[in-house]
């Protein structure tokens, strides 16, 4: 099989975007060179790599870079289709149902998430519920499923479990339990973090609250 050198990740241990790559790596089984990244100096290799953004992560698979995560996850189930599992449905409806979350993700949860821990007084109680909010139509979609498009762990699914990662930074700033408010959510990233793939490539939870602290200067 394909891999080490072939296959190199610029990345950032924190970074969820960066965990939505490694999680599809691991599906697939596809063996990488990982590279670690200091964004406030930035590597010569990534700057050659990604000139547009200048960003994490960046896959380069024999020598071409693929930038932005859920792009980068699609890459690799297309590059390794003869390797299972496939991270996206075969049916086109579903496909487009994975596409629309994981965007619904890219575009919603990130800056709701952030505002929560950017905000303070009545402007973080306003932040909490429009997450919440946002959760709840997750959970909606999630409904009675397993996953979020059904019966297996894929696309849209990586591209939302790495910000659970961010939920007890979100408990503790927000006096808030994300897990009382949805217990639907709560049981499928249980039900996610059963898998090594998963497991193995978050943030830790407390060294992200850590890190989110020393950010803010507490």
């Amino acid at each position: 099989m394909e891999g080490g050198s072939d296959v190199i990740l610029l990345d950032l241990w924190i970074s969820v975007f960066g965990a939505r790559v490694r999680i599809a790596l691991a599906e697939k089984g596809v063996r990488y060179e990982y590279r670690e990244e200091n964004l406030p100096n930035k590597s010569p290799l990534l700057l050659q790599m990604n000139p547009v953004h200048k960003k994490i992560p960046v896959l380069i698979h024999k020598g071409k870079p693929i930038c932005e995560s859920n792009i980068i996850v699609q890459y690799i189930d297309e590059a390794w289709h003869d390797n299972s599992p496939s991270l996206l449905p075969s049916d086109p409806y579903l496909r487009a149902q994975a596409r629309f979350w994981a965007d619904f993700v890219d575009k919603k949860i990130y800056e709701g998430g952030k505002k929560i821990w950017t905000t303070k007084g009545e402007d973080q109680q306003v932040a909490k519920k429009e997450f919440i909010d946002l959760l709840k139509m997750v959970e909606g979609e999630l409904g009675e499923k397993p996953y979020l498009i059904g019966e297996s762990f894929g696309f849209a699914d990586i591209a939302l479990i790495p910000f659970t990662a961010w939920f007890y930074t979100l408990n503790t700033i927000g006096n808030m339990s994300i897990e009382k408010e949805c217990p639907k959510l709560a049981a499928w990233v249980k039900r996610c973090m059963e898998r090594e793939t998963v497991s193995k490539n978050l943030p830790d939870p407390h060294k992200f609250y850590e890190f989110v602290m020393k950010m803010q200067g507490q």
